[in-house]
């Protein structure tokens, strides 16, 4: 795969996996993420086992660093041929206490309801998950215009099947995300700029560690649900996720498909309760 790769969110459990896979394939991979050390150590172990990465420290949600970001990796990489918009994530600021409205809510003060939500809070994730694909969207998308087998893969999520309890803006944002793959699929067909995204289900990261885990390791309540929910009954590995990303990438596999969010979620989105 002789392409230029750009990986945003790239120092992440899913989003490192990605990354290491395609530079195994031949592609020199771009990491970029706002903690850089954990990009560079994606980078690092990429580079050692001979393949080609550079990390690069970057905001999503400022366009003019992505630019400068864009610019850095044309001299040092290349053009971009294909962009993984991975970066997300969400907030204690914007997660409910509650499942569900509870009596006394409305006046509660001691801890995150529904109607006293953090707006800057709110808007922090919604941003981070929606915008972040928009602004990187728009940079890199540039450098494949007239070119061959160029495509983009956003992460979108279960939550934009189903909100999820507890954390209103992710879901919201997520939804958003696989709305706007449509999108820039319909904008970019004739482009011949495929453009698509994959909807993980419950994989551990460590963005949703502490949703999942106690402190002692053990399995939360929330964890109990998740896995009822799911039909295999257990939570995703990183490397399950490779085989749908590698089909969405490769233009001879799936040169028709653009447009779509794939669920790799262990049944969870065709499973209803009963």
């Amino acid at each position: 795969m002789e392409k230029v790769v750009v990986v945003t969110g790239a120092g992440g459990v899913l989003c490192s996996s990605f990354a290491e896979f395609l530079a195994s394939k031949g592609a020199k991979v771009a990491l970029l993420d706002l903690n850089e050390a954990a990009a560079a150590a994606v980078a690092e172990k990429i580079n050692l086992g001979g393949g080609t990465a550079k990390a690069y420290k970057c905001n999503v949600l400022e366009k003019d660093n992505i630019q400068a970001v864009h610019d850095q990796i044309v001299a040092d990489l290349g053009k971009c041929d294909i962009l993984i918009n991975g970066a997300g994530g969400n907030s204690p600021k914007c997660t409910t206490a509650h499942e569900e409205y509870e009596k006394g809510d409305e006046s509660a003060e001691e801890f995150t309801t529904f109607f006293n939500i953090d707006e800057k809070g709110f808007d922090f994730v919604f941003d981070l998950n929606m915008k972040g694909v928009l602004l990187p969207s728009q940079v890199f998308m540039s450098d494949m215009l007239g070119k061959d087998g160029c495509c983009v893969i956003n992460v979108s999520s279960m939550n934009a099947y189903r909100p999820l309890t507890k954390i209103p803006a992710y879901s919201a944002a997520k939804s958003a995300v696989s709305n706007f793959t449509q999108w820039l699929a319909v904008h970019f067909a004739k482009e011949g700029i495929r453009v698509n995204a994959i909807a993980p289900g419950f994989f551990a990261t460590n963005q949703n560690r502490a949703l999942l885990f106690n402190e002692d390791g053990t399995p939360t309540a929330r964890t109990g649900k998740i896995l009822r929910a799911t039909p295999m009954g257990r939570f995703g590995e990183s490397e399950e996720l490779l085989g749908t990303l590698e089909w969405l990438v490769d233009e001879t596999k799936s040169g028709f498909v653009t447009g779509v969010t794939i669920p790799v979620d262990g049944g969870f989105s065709a499973y209803s309760g009963v």
